[in-house]
């Protein structure tokens, strides 16, 4: 007998020499779970760096699972580089702090991601990093705002939660200009909308950063926490894994399999979604309740033409996501919005999208913004979510409940 054979039970347990055969395939990649990670010898452990991901050194720096879901999502959005954070957040906020330091400035859009705007006042203000508010409809807005010391230029398409769609292509013209890196909150177009890294579709525009919350899309479910960072540029790249490595951020295997299982079939899950939420956006068009329809690609609706421009530029019906807002009428007040909310049927209340069950949620787009914004009626804004219901189940819960809550008869 061997030696591992005479041993305890437990020890043989723990070292047993079976190897499996190498050459299983199946639908699914196979997931890594993994903090320790072997070494062959001494020389390899002193040699092996993990950055340039040809080689695993701990968990937090990557496994055979993360770094295949970095190179799918790569493939989605046109990067070269990703890294995966444990939120969408997250991945703004591993963005800011990878290229900025005491003294710098930065520009945000005044419709960007509410977080956004708070780690801002919040974080980065205290590390001494100021920030100011620009005016995303207005690429003259941002350049006059653009400092010696702006480091960095967030933006966003389109603006979250009042659905304004940006002149994009105007805005990162005006960075280029300035030399002023750039990184935009592609979550809405998540890859399939346009091209971040390719914008003229001649390779002369790319934005230097995209960060995406694969909470939403990629993930599909309504049950992941997940964000990644995105850059076509070697040594920004090697600025974010360097942050995340000090910082100590990472994901976990289980969330990495939901995503990767649900990868391959975003393209389908946004066109159904997409549909679905044109088909609502335009029955609201015909409610008196409703005095503004805020959809990109509905037209009317704020930066419509920059939404076509960008996302259906040879025409067609182009990519728009399953989200959009309506402004309800400013005679009611606000307990009557509230209890309309309250009393859908087959939309529930929850922040965040890309799911399967349709949401939706009223937000006080004053306490939002730094000013009303002039391309918004007045009113009540109510921002919904497409999930899979059928469309026509969709619009009758609604119907049915404009006429009991808003004292307005569904058209």
């Amino acid at each position: 007998m061997t030696e591992k054979n005479n041993a305890h039970i437990s020890t043989q347990l723990i070292h047993h020499g079976y190897t499996p055969p190498a050459d299983f395939q199946a639908p699914q990649p196979g997931i890594f779970k993994a903090s320790t990670v072997f070494f062959p010898n001494v020389a390899a452990m002193r040699q092996r760096d993990w950055k340039d991901k040809s080689a695993y050194t701990y968990g937090t720096h990557g496994t055979p699972s993360s770094f295949t879901l970095e190179e799918r999502l790569c493939a989605l959005e046109g990067g070269k580089h990703c890294v995966l954070t444990p939120s969408g957040l997250t991945a703004l906020a591993v963005t800011s702090f990878a290229v900025l330091k005491t003294g710098d400035h930065i520009l945000l859009p005044d419709n960007s991601y509410g977080p956004n705007k708070v780690l801002a006042d919040g974080e980065l203000a205290a590390f001494g990093i100021s920030h100011t508010f620009y005016d995303a409809m207005n690429p003259q807005d941002l350049a006059s705002k653009i400092k010696s010391n702006t480091q960095l230029v967030w933006l966003e398409a389109p603006g979250s939660v009042s659905m304004e769609f940006p002149d994009l292509i105007g805005l990162m013209k005006v960075c280029q200009a300035h030399r002023v890196l750039t990184a935009l909150d592609n979550t809405w177009g998540a890859g399939l909308a346009f091209k971040p890294f390719d914008l003229l579709g001649d390779g002369s525009l790319s934005v230097d950063f995209t960060a995406h919350a694969l909470t939403k899309y990629p993930s599909g479910g309504g049950d992941v926490l997940m964000g990644s960072v995105m850059t076509c540029n070697h040594a920004l790249a090697l600025k974010l894994k360097m942050t995340m490595s000090r910082l100590g951020i990472c994901v976990g295997p289980n969330d990495i399999e939901s995503i990767l299982r649900s990868l391959p079939t975003i393209s389908l899950r946004y066109a159904a979604q997409d549909q679905s939420a044109r088909q609502l956006a335009q029955w609201w068009k015909g409610q008196k309740a409703c005095v503004q329809v805020l959809h990109p690609a509905i037209d009317g609706s704020p930066g419509h033409a920059h939404w076509q421009a960008l996302c259906a530029p040879q025409g067609g019906a182009g990519h728009a996501a399953g989200l959009f807002s309506v402004m309800l009428h400013p005679s009611l007040t606000q307990a009557q919005v509230d209890a309309f909310c309250d009393s859908l049927s087959l939309f529930k209340l929850g922040y965040s999208w890309g799911g399967p069950i349709s949401l939706v949620v009223p937000y006080n787009i004053a306490s939002m913004r730094s000013n009303w914004p002039s391309h918004l009626q007045q009113g009540h804004l109510v921002r919904f979510s497409t999930g899979f219901e059928d469309p026509q189940d969709l619009i009758h819960d609604l119907g049915k409940t404009v006429k009991q809550c808003l004292n307005f008869q569904a058209s």
